[in-house]
């Protein structure tokens, strides 16, 4: 098949076309780059030895999104563009609103066009907001406390009402918990363009000596420790994540929403003295306050994803760690170096 990779540069994307080209799928590749970096779309080539297109477009875009269209025969789309920092939402909430929503608009009345009605879209546990309990299942309350979250369930919603319209479509909603880690090879990892908004690349840039010590945000949670809770989920995993949710698709109609998890949950020093352990290299830490938004715990019941997909994450926390450690060490300077 003919895979459109909406974000293929980024993180999660990155991974997703080494997974998709290794089992023999043709991919094509539009970012705009603002949170992916052409040298890793270069590495995923070298490591498949597969040549892809590249288009550094914009999805707010149409007449460019229409040429990508006609020009390669495109059988599903999976969809990681957009803006994704939770922080960065709350301070420009337009911004996010307009591109992540307003750019899935335009991809989908696109795909309508052109006859194209298979999709995965990168959702994200952020649609779930509070709690009430956990493990959360994906019939728990959706009730996002940030504009990024609820760009995310208001496109899921879009997406609902886009099936209830034609039901020829095939939709799959992968609600995501905590990606980490990096491929083994060390050549493709996550590599933030500024301070990283997420934990474990904070880790690493504090094992690298990039940084000089990792604020831990809560002491005083309803944890084991005090500290806020998660379910990481190994990056690879959660690539071979869509590869499953792309054969669902291809095969029927219909949408649906699963979370990609691990199922287990893991405290902040956990992951901390974890990483310790597994790469030897000491993370100087502090404890401060809170900060707004954060919750005590949150995991994913996974069991929809194992038993409709067929999915179940394999890799344990200390490979999380030693493959977040193999990439810093390296890419010190990720791929700018």
């Amino acid at each position: 098949m003919n895979i459109l990779v909406t974000g293929g540069a980024g993180y999660i994307g990155s991974h997703t076309c080494l997974e998709l080209l290794n089992v023999g799928h043709e991919i094509v590749v539009i970012d705009n780059l603002s949170n992916g970096n052409f040298e890793a779309l270069k590495r995923i080539s070298e490591l498949t030895k597969k040549d892809f297109r590249f288009y550094q477009e914009d999805l707010l875009d149409k007449t460019t999104l229409e040429k990508i269209f006609s020009e390669n025969n495109i059988d599903a789309v999976i969809h990681f563009a957009g803006l994704k920092s939770v922080d960065e939402s709350i301070k420009i909430p337009l911004h996010y609103y307009h591109n992540n929503i307003t750019g899935t608009l335009v991809l989908c009345q696109t795909m309508k066009k052109y006859d194209v009605k298979k999709m995965i879209f990168s959702s994200s546990a952020n649609v779930y907001g509070v709690p009430k309990n956990v493990p959360i299942t994906e019939d728990s309350p959706l009730a996002p406390i940030n504009p990024y979250g609820r760009t995310k369930l208001i496109i899921e919603e879009i997406l609902r009402d886009l099936y209830v319209s034609d039901n020829s479509w095939g939709i799959v909603l992968l609600r995501y918990f905590n990606p980490i880690g990096a491929h083994e090879s060390g050549r493709i990892g996550e590599d933030p363009s500024d301070i990283p908004n997420n934990l474990m690349p904070y880790i690493t840039q504090v094992a690298v000596g990039k940084r000089d010590k990792l604020k831990v945000f809560g002491k005083d949670y309803n944890t084991h420790d005090g500290t806020g809770v998660r379910d990481y989920i190994h990056v690879v995993d959660l690539a071979k994540g869509h590869l499953k949710a792309l054969e669902m698709v291809t095969s029927t109609t219909g949408i649906d929403a699963f979370n990609l998890g691990t199922g287990i949950g893991y405290s902040v020093l956990d992951l901390i003295k974890n990483y310790e352990n597994t790469t030897s290299q000491k993370i100087p830490y502090t404890l401060t306050h809170r900060r707004p938004g954060d919750i005590d715990k949150c995991y994913a019941d996974v069991n929809k994803a194992n038993k409709k997909l067929g999915w179940k994450a394999t890799k344990n926390l200390e490979d999380m760690c030693k493959d977040s450690w193999r990439w810093q060490k390296n890419n010190p300077n990720g791929y700018e170096g």
